[in-house]
């Protein structure tokens, strides 16, 4: 379960380059507009729908004599080689911009349009890369666990994400410290250059020991699934047909998008709340990300050995949803106290509740997959996931920006926000009353059947 972990340490790590580093050098340093920038790396999350894809084809077509390894690996390669481009065309477009900037006041080159193209090219490909490389890996954990150990498994593997994020931003802050604020732009690329092809060449090795010989020793696939080898194994589109025969898929697919936007929508206001109602100082808004980043860890590590085992895997996400919207009625609390103590407090509780609700979630969805077609169930959950994260981007942007509109008072408007994340906890929990992870095993095994005999339109 540990080395297993190991691939998500790197994944974390992964984050952490491509949204912190780049983030900031292509911002400050380079003078990129904001919305290029959010624009391009986004480019990333636009591509989740091949999750689908690829997860369909890990469970149908074996590669480099596996069903799941051979496309972590050539992901994996892909995904470290693509960050590395896209640090190179960054430059690139950092100088063209600065070219256009001394020579043509009226406005952007053709080659500085062409640049951000590419990069949100480039930044496309490390997102199929990524996509094909993880969800066979979340198909593999279906594949190498059952009910008894999957929470522990979800545990330990999630915690290392986290642990990956905390060691990527040591390592990153190791390595470039030497930089000054006021460094030369060549100082600047050197350092960056070193650390993308070291970093992301490691993160590659740590897939590899994570894998290598996990999936021909411990993999349960060919016996639970009747479709291995033979002919008429699930194609895409048989596959789409599976996903949208029954009702308990599009339930949890519901519960899924509702839940992770409900979390997700504090990311774009968090560290303005702290600034504008607190009065706090950048170094002080960035240590509010420790407390709720420091809950959810003890979240995530500890509710697949103490709590899913005692409250089952409903139960936990329930009661994890409850305490997230508690978290946020005592977030605005803060607000009108101008208690940061009461801030910092409420934010533990947010992360503890997020770690929580995180780890009944993932138990429930890998329980609520089909052996027969693990990678496009995980591949459409995985894409539930991935359109809740960016619509709960823009949305919180978005109502914080109402709620200014509306109130004179920020708590009130900021206030909006956490409300609105409050209410869809509550929502979230309705659609998971409606789950039944047994009416989807029964359900499934028919439709199965039937779209392998033709039954289905």
């Amino acid at each position: 379960m540990f080395r297993l972990g190991l691939f998500q340490m790197g994944l974390g790590i992964m984050s952490l380059l491509t949204l912190g580093v780049l983030n900031r050098v292509m911002i400050d340093e380079l003078k990129v507009p904001a919305l290029v920038t959010a624009g391009a790396i986004a480019m990333h999350q636009f591509v989740a729908p091949a999750r689908v894809w690829f997860g369909q084809m890990s469970d149908s077509k074996p590669f480099l004599g596996h069903h799941r390894t051979g496309y972590v690996w050539v992901g994996a390669a892909l995904f470290a080689i693509a960050a590395f481009l896209a640090v190179q065309v960054m430059w690139q477009l950092g100088s063209s911009i600065a070219n256009d900037s001394a020579l043509r006041p009226q406005g952007w080159s053709l080659a500085t349009y062409g640049w951000i193209g590419l990069l949100g090219l480039v930044f496309a490909i490390y997102g199929l890369a990524l996509s094909s490389s993880s969800t066979p890996f979340a198909a593999l954990l279906v594949d190498v666990s059952d009910e008894s150990n999957r929470s522990k498994l979800v545990g330990i593997v999630w915690s290392m994400l986290m642990v990956g994020i905390v060691i990527g931003a040591i390592i990153i802050s190791v390595v470039l410290k030497p930089l000054a604020l006021d460094a030369p732009i060549a100082a600047v690329q050197a350092s960056i250059n070193r650390v993308f092809m070291i970093i992301p060449a490691a993160v590659f090795g740590l897939a590899l020991l994570a894998t290598f010989g996990v999936e021909k020793k411990y993999s349960c696939y060919a016996s639970r699934s009747s479709l291995v080898d033979r002919e008429d194994s699930i194609t895409f589109g048989r596959a789409l047909k599976i996903l949208t025969a029954n009702r308990q898929t599009g339930l949890f697919f519901i519960f899924l998008l509702v839940m992770t936007i409900s979390l997700f929508m504090q990311e774009p206001v968090l560290e303005p709340y702290g600034a504008q109602v607190f009065q706090m100082q950048i170094s002080e808004t960035t240590k509010l990300n420790a407390f709720w980043g420091m809950g959810t860890l003890i979240g995530i590590s500890s509710t697949g050995f103490l709590v899913v085992p005692r409250l089952g895997k409903q139960k936990t996400t329930r009661w994890g949803c409850f305490l997230v919207a508690l978290s946020f009625i005592l977030i605005i609390s803060s607000g009108f106290s101008q208690n940061a103590k009461l801030l910092q407090g409420a934010l533990f509780l947010f992360g503890l509740a997020s770690g929580i609700t995180t780890t009944g979630a993932i138990s429930l969805m890998l329980d609520l997959t089909a052996a027969e077609a693990a990678g496009t169930f995980i591949g459409a959950w995985g894409l539930s996931q991935a359109m809740a994260r960016a619509l709960a981007t823009v949305t919180g942007g978005a109502v914080l920006d109402i709620g200014k509109k509306l109130f004179s008072n920020l708590v009130f408007a900021y206030g909006l926000v956490f409300a609105l994340q409050a209410v869809g906890m509550v929502l979230a929990v309705w659609f998971l009353g409606r789950v039944n992870v047994q009416e989807f095993r029964s359900n499934n095994k028919q439709a199965i059947a039937a779209v392998l005999e033709g039954d289905l339109d």
